[in-house]
């Protein structure tokens, strides 16, 4: 018996949420959506601006409209399910889902990871060698670039997640979280997980450290370069880069909490999970609109197109045909 209950896999996990008063997920359910619907339209008027404003095709926003693209879509692995069991009885995923949604995580995670880091360089080029930045950052480099960060993350998720789906689960599946992540989920396996954590916050929460480490170094000396020696353009670059500072620890503080200690409950992962998979998304696009002038400009021309297009078409059907 006890052979077959450790090679039998559960089929579910139950995810207890936020909060298990009716009253409270019905607020929850409220403020989600409407925080979840500000993700979408924030990021994807970063995505259409840049795509439609020719002022706007250049590295740098190239970076920040594919940044979009991933917050949206890393948004959209969690939020959807956490507005569903914040409404429904039915607070389960199923083990297949479930992998799919870590899987999920870890690699636009690991993107955004290294779309952070991509961008670092570009700024770094931009003001070390100004002359030299265009004919480095070709749009061939760009598209390299971008196609080297997924290529990484999935490696890297790849790796993490052949260990957790070769651990059994064969008894408790109970989540006190509203999506499935492997220190979590790693809990649950029915065997001694020792090395599969130490591996994990190795690979993930060192790595995390590290990077962001000499992320907010170079910022600093950025920061330096531009005050002491950047006469032409200075607010803008400063501004720049400081947007970028912020992005970056809305990113890897969370991470590095959830992944630099043994994998335990603490009071906070939850709050500390909200910011990541939830808060965040919809923050970074306000942080780069309201700090860079060049955006917020681009923004008002395109809503000036759009409503001026609406209002000749209205024109075109009030005025009588001669």
């Amino acid at each position: 018996m006890e052979r077959e209950n450790y090679t039998r896999r559960v089929s579910e996990f139950v995810l207890q949420g936020l909060s298990q008063s009716p009253e409270h997920q019905h607020f929850l359910f409220v403020i989600f959506l409407f925080i979840y619907l500000a993700t979408w339209l924030g990021n994807l008027t970063i995505i259409i601006t840049v795509i439609c404003d020719c002022h706007l095709h250049t590295p740098m926003y190239f970076l920040l409209a594919n940044l979009a693209l991933l917050e949206l879509s890393e948004s959209t692995v969690t939020a959807p399910k956490l507005l569903q069991i914040l409404l429904s009885q039915h607070k389960t995923i199923s083990y297949t889902n479930c992998i799919i949604q870590m899987f999920s995580i870890h690699f636009i995670g690991g993107t955004v990871v290294s779309f952070l880091v991509v961008m670092a360089a570009d700024r770094y080029l931009a003001i070390h060698k100004p002359l030299q930045y265009m004919t480095i950052m070709t749009r061939n480099m760009c598209l390299k670039v971008m196609v080297g960060t997924w290529t990484v993350a999935f490696i890297h998720t790849i790796t993490v997640m052949s260990m957790v789906i070769q651990l059994p689960f064969c008894g408790p599946n109970i989540l006190d979280n509203f999506y499935c992540d492997i220190p979590q989920v790693v809990q649950l396996a029915c065997t001694d997980t020792y090395f599969v954590e130490l591996f994990i916050i190795t690979n993930n929460g060192l790595a995390i450290t590290g990077v962001f480490t000499v992320l907010l170094f170079s910022y600093t000396v950025l920061l330096f370069k531009i005050r002491n020696h950047l006469s032409e353009g200075k607010h803008k670059a400063i501004s720049t880069c400081v947007a970028q500072i912020t992005v970056v620890c809305l990113h890897f503080i969370p991470c590095a909490f959830v992944y630099d200690q043994p994998f335990q409950k603490f009071p906070e992962d939850k709050f500390v999970s909200v910011i990541y998979t939830v808060i965040s998304p919809v923050l970074n696009p306000i942080i780069y609109t309201l700090r860079n002038t060049e955006m917020k400009n681009a923004i008002r021309r395109l809503t000036g197109k759009i409503f001026f297009s609406h209002r000749n078409v209205k024109m075109k059907h009030v005025l009588p045909v001669k």
